[in-house]
């Protein structure tokens, strides 16, 4: 995993001083596990800037109710169980008027 982590680092660093004819000197580097990669100031912005940028995709917001930040796909809180937002909001009063089929009663 340390690999993987230090690779990725050393990838994006290298990416980006490409676009630097004089990329200047290390301002700071980062260790992962045995390893050192070593940033510029450039790949220093960049790489805040992509952190802040990022959005995870299981990140549907904040319950209105309790502000638990763990929606599920239906956008029904897992810390107090209730539907989050219009969309959860129209989920539940439609799941509270479906009556089954006569055949599955």
């Amino acid at each position: 995993m340390e690999e993987q982590v230090a690779a990725a680092l050393r990838q994006f660093a290298e990416r980006l001083d490409g676009y630097d004819p004089a990329p200047g000197p290390p301002v700071a580097s980062v260790r992962v596990g045995e390893q050192v990669v070593a940033l510029r100031a450039p790949v220093v912005k960049a790489l805040g800037e992509a952190l802040r940028a990022y959005q995870d995709p299981r990140d549907r917001g904040a319950c209105e109710h309790c502000g638990g930040p763990r929606l599920d796909d239906n956008f029904v809180c897992a810390d107090c169980g209730r539907p989050s937002g219009v969309f959860g909001q129209l989920l539940a009063e439609r799941a509270a008027r479906y009556e089954p089929p006569a055949e599955l009663a």
